[in-house]
């Protein structure tokens, strides 16, 4: 396998590089020709591209893209697609950049890939590769969190109709639904050979520095070897609302001393009950789960100033 330092070089000279865009989503049906028009003119030699309009044919796509010979595969599209996208590129030689086309485009802003496509392309043309840390909840691979309790079950819950017409406010909707029934959930977490334990309607487990395009603290990323669990509220409803919203403002000046974070290498989540479980906003299964770190399972494309453990 080449150093990252010979990858970055190879990609800098040949620009040989995949194009996977998910065009299921409007943003990405809008910009794929864009996105695939500014690549060129970068420079890239594209081998191939792939407009993927069905969710179903991205992991096919992406294992043809890996397998191509180029040295970049480059994924275009939201938290799910990018994700996605990772899963698939984890432990190759060759490295992923980053599109951000979605949303809240986490983990991008985690390993500070400019949100603007431009940028972006700038960054791919110009940055060098990186290893950066996955999560896994249990054996599956993940960028930014994983959720337990009723971010999951909104997942499970949110309707197809719903999410056509109000697009991604069909979440809060339903979450909004759902929390006037939802019970509080004790949550044991064990790791590194202490308990802690929560009474809460909602616990996560961060692997990147973002979420929902916020900030989670001021001191952590991907490549820091730690995954940081924290509930959302205690055992009242209105206590989520308040301490999401709270998160969302004040996350960037936050550390992780502060007395909610847990950051561990290692932990194992039990609820009093099963409880689904989210995986970048997918869901995966319930309640007992291990979730641990890959450590520099990913090579992505950055920015050339950013610090590489």
């Amino acid at each position: 396998m080449r150093t990252k330092q010979r990858l970055t070089e190879d990609i800098h000279r040949d620009r040989r590089a995949v194009l996977v865009v998910n065009t299921h989503s409007r943003r990405g049906r809008l910009l794929y020709e864009g996105a695939r028009t500014r690549l060129l003119a970068a420079g890239f030699d594209l081998i191939a591209s792939y407009p993927v309009d069905k969710p179903k044919h991205l992991e096919r796509t992406l294992i043809t893209a890996r397998e191509s010979g180029a040295d970049l595969v480059v994924a275009g599209g939201g938290d799910g697609t990018i994700s996605t996208a990772a899963r698939m590129m984890a432990h190759r030689e060759n490295a992923l950049g980053l599109l951000p086309l979605g949303t809240t485009n986490n983990f991008a802003r985690t390993v500070r890939v400019p949100i603007d496509l431009d940028e972006a392309i700038r960054t791919l043309a110009e940055g060098k590769v990186v290893d950066v840390d996955l999560g896994l909840a249990g054996d599956m691979p993940f960028t930014n969190h994983v959720g337990v309790g009723l971010s999951a079950a909104v997942m499970h819950a949110a309707p197809p109709p719903l999410k056509r017409l109000a697009g991604r406010w069909a979440y809060p909707l339903t979450g909004a639904l759902l929390l006037m029934r939802h019970r509080p959930m004790r949550v044991r977490v064990r790791a590194e050979g202490v308990q802690h334990e929560f009474r809460t309607h909602q616990l996560y487990v961060a692997n990147g520095g973002f979420h929902a395009g916020r900030p989670i603290t001021k001191d952590t990323d991907a490549d820091d070897r730690l995954l940081v669990a924290y509930p959302v509220g205690g055992r009242g409803r209105f206590g989520l609302v308040r301490e999401t919203l709270r998160n969302a403002s004040i996350g960037h000046r936050r550390t992780l001393d502060d007395d909610v974070f847990l950051p561990v290498g290692e932990l194992w989540v039990e609820t009093d009950r099963p409880a689904p479980v989210e995986v970048d906003g997918e869901p995966r299964g319930r309640t007992p789960m291990r979730i641990g770190l890959d450590a520099n399972a990913l090579r992505v494309m950055a920015p050339a100033d950013t610090v590489d453990r």
